[in-house]
């Protein structure tokens, strides 16, 4: 018998916590994307940053290196248009829409 089991009752999934991270769609898209990237050859790892005010998720080129973009959701943001957000390594915003689909759509990553 395995002494390092544990045994977890009543966790219970709670929509309080569910609201600071990508809904499922969001996250298909974005990982769709990073699937094409990855293929492409132009990205090769990511990372999620998770905090009470925004969740990103981080594009590298190599592992070793800075993110080269983030993909930002806000969970209060000061305008709609600041829902969701592309931002360079040094935080700078690239493109921002209350849209993720929108944010997303013919951006060429490679002349971004």
């Amino acid at each position: 018998m395995n002494k390092n089991l544990k045994l977890i009752i009543n966790n219970i999934y709670s929509e309080k916590n569910s609201q600071y991270f990508f809904e499922k769609d969001e996250l298909k898209i974005i990982l769709d994307l990073y699937a094409k990237m990855v293929s492409e050859g132009s990205w090769k790892d990511y990372g999620l940053n998770i905090s009470s005010k925004q969740v990103g998720f981080s594009v590298f080129k190599n592992a070793a290196e800075n993110a080269k973009y983030k993909i930002c959701k806000n969970f209060n943001p000061m305008n709609k248009n600041l829902k969701y957000l592309i931002t360079d390594s040094r935080g700078t915003i690239l493109k921002n829409s209350n849209e993720l689909k929108t944010l997303l759509k013919n951006i060429n990553w490679k002349k971004f």
